[in-house]
């Protein structure tokens, strides 16, 4: 073999050695995924009407659901819906009249949240809220994670009227994406609770 092509292999060789071991240490970054994103949602202004119904009780809900008597198989007298068809959202609400069973409708709105909520929650917030001169007294209860509800309330006077609602997404529950919508409907929870007055 003669030294031209001898240096040539020589060469050759030094310079694919080089080029592996140089590719072999600088593969070694740790590449970060970028967070799951998901579609950004436009919700409505905020507005909001009266309802001034069939039942003893007044209270403002938003212009942008669809107030209507829950008319399901499972229905009682007193259910009734405002859904939000555009964000797959609905607020249940169910009126009843204490008839010296206030305590079975308070334990029943904890057994609702703690004991069959509760099991996919991470954590559940309590937040009261009181009324002293219209005799309005409620809670609402901010619950965390994939649970099937983000959001339960009650209101009541504790002698004649109670009030219960629940938000619920017709979505599989996933508290990163549906985190926009559940804080936009708690504003109007919000809204329902501290608009509510009794009709005697």
């Amino acid at each position: 073999m003669n030294n031209s092509l001898r240096f040539f292999c020589v060469s050759f060789s030094k310079l694919f050695v080089f080029f592996a071991v140089t590719s072999l240490f600088s593969c070694q970054q740790n590449f970060i995924p970028k967070p799951g994103s998901y579609f950004r949602i436009d919700f409505p202004e905020k507005e909001y009407k009266l309802y001034e119904g069939d039942r003893p009780i007044i209270f403002e809900y938003p212009v942008y659901g669809v107030f209507e008597r829950d008319d399901g198989r499972l229905s009682e007298d007193g259910w009734y819906n405002i859904r939000f068809p555009k964000y797959k959202a609905t607020i249940h609400l169910t009126y009843k009249t204490i008839d010296n069973n206030f305590d079975d409708f308070f334990e029943d709105q904890w057994r609702i949240v703690y004991n069959r909520i509760s099991m996919r929650a991470d954590a559940i917030f309590e937040r009261e809220y009181l009324n002293e001169e219209i005799n309005v007294y409620g809670m609402m209860f901010d619950i965390h994670g994939d649970a099937a509800s983000s959001v339960q309330f009650f209101v009541t006077d504790s002698i004649r009227h109670f009030l219960r609602g629940a938000l619920y997404f017709t979505v599989s529950p996933n508290a990163d994406s549906l985190a926009p919508a559940v804080a936009f409907f708690r504003e109007d929870i919000i809204r329902i609770m501290e608009s509510v007055e009794w009709k005697n």
